[in-house]
């Protein structure tokens, strides 16, 4: 593997971003070589530096696909934190590496849905910041919903999101409870 994570403590934002991109590549095409630097990656989640921050989240989000030794499992709780810091990118990541992880590891997908809902409580710099948070849940969902047992557990929160103040997350909210009744109603003929 070419990558110095020295290069992540560069004063040169070119090689601090460059070497942040390459790892993110590596973490989405081929996990298993990163793998080993699981503990140093995730100590990234904790960074001062927030882009190293945000893409650690998602390389461990990546790295659950590869992880054997069930460390992901272990940083759940962290990731459940990162949900209600108040920020929205932070969130927007967050909400993303879940998802990856419930799609890699099925066995969470109950108690991650569970964490992800809980956003249209937590409040971010603005309102609209938190509606921009609910609609990246709404797409989380979307990705794994077939993996969802019990599909109810979810409907009052779309419902409730179909009148969301942003447009754009109310229109998530139409479309994924369409497609939810599409399935339904084709899953009982």
């Amino acid at each position: 593997m070419n990558i110095n994570f020295d290069d992540l403590n560069s004063d040169n934002p070119k090689i601090k971003y460059g070497t942040t991109k390459r790892l993110i590549e590596i973490a989405e095409k081929n996990p298993i070589k990163l793998y080993p630097y699981f503990d140093y990656i995730k100590e990234l989640i904790n960074h001062k530096n927030n882009i190293l921050k945000w893409n650690g989240i998602r390389i461990v989000g990546h790295l659950a696909k590869v992880d054997k030794e069930d460390k992901v499992e272990k940083l759940l709780g962290t990731f459940y934190d990162l949900l209600n810091c108040g920020k929205l990118i932070t969130a927007g990541n967050t909400i993303a590496a879940l998802a990856d992880i419930v799609l890699a590891k099925p066995q969470y997908t109950e108690k991650i849905t569970e964490e992800l809902l809980k956003v249209e409580n937590y409040n971010y710099d603005t309102i609209e910041c938190r509606n921009i948070v609910i609609g990246h849940v709404i797409n989380a969902l979307n990705l794994y919903f077939c993996q969802i047992s019990d599909i109810n557990t979810i409907i009052p929160f779309l419902c409730r999101q179909m009148n969301n103040s942003r447009n754009a997350t109310s229109k998530k909210a139409q479309k994924f409870l369409k497609k939810i009744n599409a399935k339904f109603n084709m899953k009982n003929r």
